[in-house]
């Protein structure tokens, strides 16, 4: 299925697109350093209702 012919076509040519799009994605998301999320600080005001 997956030959010389299939990526000649329309279709194939969209799944290498994909799979390129993919890769990039992969490639740049794992460059990406994890920090450790702060607390975020409550600005408004809570409010107890009775």
């Amino acid at each position: 299925m997956y030959d010389r012919r299939f990526f000649q076509t329309r279709l194939g040519q969209a799944a290498l697109v994909s799979i390129t799009a993919m890769v990039t994605f992969v490639a740049l998301s794992s460059q990406i350093a994890t920090t450790v999320p702060t607390k975020v600080i409550a600005v408004t005001e809570q409010v107890e209702l009775a």
